[in-house]
């Protein structure tokens, strides 16, 4: 039998939690704090038609075959969804992250997540997709008002024993290309659902081109929230000649159990533990590789050699390797980074010509290139 969404606002208003929070607001007030619950949820309501979803991968062909989408230990993804609830827990990358990823578990027949997704996303067309098809959670990230944050813990719990979860602990794309810090409100959220048989599954995405590569490393920091449309414009402007590989890995499931959800400190340790497993799962690929070896104007040999030397330094760090020596890294990247503008070749020298992109890529793997004491657990 189906749960539609008035089980669900029932069930939210019938929590304990949720019954005494609006009991100890007293007389109109209470009045007034149920209201503000249930219009919280209702911007919260979410319905999932997976069936559907799958039958627009072929009106989304024409961006979805410029990416070739590669899924790694989805046999360990098998095992936990079949032991119990899974809460995914991935690096944020792209916009283009709310369609691979779930594509990823549905091309191997893993039962689909519900996405958490930040609410500038939930504006026109695709919002009517996430929203009605996709079956995404709209996220203000940055609010304090306690009726939405306690109504939002409600609805994440509830949620929780009808589908897995898909989330992003950063908060927001990276704007600077590296692992960013953790953010912990949807995590505590999920946790204080204290649901059995729940495990957190670190998930790592990681292309060779980001589609908005040049919007964010030229912004750098994000500074304000813009509205989607504009960057679904400068998204389509960059697609034009866009190509890329994707890879989503999955890791090793973490356990719950012993995660005291009141506790902000074993909440923000268990944050740092799955960025860190993110951070050792994520796929060092020849771009990347590239940017870090480049310098403002050097040879072939000289880049070769240097790519050389972080291959043998990322491979005894245990990094998960995309590509083996530096000669392919070349013939890889190079091409790729050119026709995006970031490099240019002349006489046999590799010169670079946008600074910023370029960092943005070699950003991606400074978590992997800091000595592992330095890390933070």
């Amino acid at each position: 039998m189906s749960t539609t969404f008035e089980d669900i606002t029932q069930d939210v208003l019938s929590r304990e939690d949720i019954v005494r929070y609006i009991k100890d607001s007293p007389g109109e007030l209470g009045i007034e704090t149920r209201e503000r619950v249930e219009a919280y949820l209702e911007e919260l309501r979410t319905t999932q038609r997976y069936s559907i979803y799958r039958t627009l991968k072929h009106p989304l062909y024409p961006i979805l075959r410029k990416i070739e989408r590669y899924g790694e230990n989805l046999s360990t993804v098998k095992t936990a969804t079949r032991a119990g609830r899974v809460i995914y827990a991935s690096n944020h990358r792209s916009h283009i992250d709310y369609l691979i990823e779930p594509l990823a578990l549905d091309d191997n027949g893993i039962r689909p997540p519900i996405i958490a997704a930040g609410i500038n996303l939930f504006g026109g067309p695709l919002g009517l997709l996430h929203r009605h098809v996709t079956g995404a959670i709209p996220i203000r990230r940055n609010t304090k008002d306690p009726v939405y944050l306690i109504t939002l813990k409600a609805y994440v719990a509830e949620l929780l024993h009808r589908h897995d979860l898909f989330f992003y602990p950063e908060g927001g794309r990276s704007y600077s290309g590296e692992l960013k810090g953790p953010k912990t409100g949807f995590l505590k959220a999920a946790l204080q659902g204290k649901h059995p048989n729940v495990v957190i599954v670190p998930t790592a995405v990681s292309y060779d081109l980001v589609l908005e590569d040049h919007v964010l490393a030229h912004q750098g920091i994000k500074r304000r929230q813009r509205p989607f449309r504009h960057e679904l414009a400068e998204m389509v402007r960059y697609a034009v000649g866009y190509k890329s590989r994707v890879y989503v890995t999955f890791g090793q499931p973490i356990t719950t159990d012993s995660i005291d959800p009141d506790s902000r400190r074993a909440v923000l340790n268990l944050a740092h533990t799955i960025m860190n497993e993110i951070g050792n799962l994520y796929k060092v690929l020849p771009t990347a590789l590239i940017a870090t070896a480049m310098r403002p104007s050097i040879s072939k040999r000289n880049l070769q050699n240097n790519a050389n030397m972080l291959i043998d330094t990322l491979g005894s760090a245990g990094a998960n390797m995309g590509v083996s020596n530096g000669e392919e890294a070349i013939e890889l990247a190079v091409e790729a980074l050119e026709s995006r503008g970031i490099v240019v070749v002349e006489r046999g020298h590799f010169r670079v010509r946008d600074r910023n992109v370029l960092k943005y890529y070699a950003r991606s793997l400074e978590h992997l290139l800091k000595p592992q004491s330095s890390r933070k657990n």
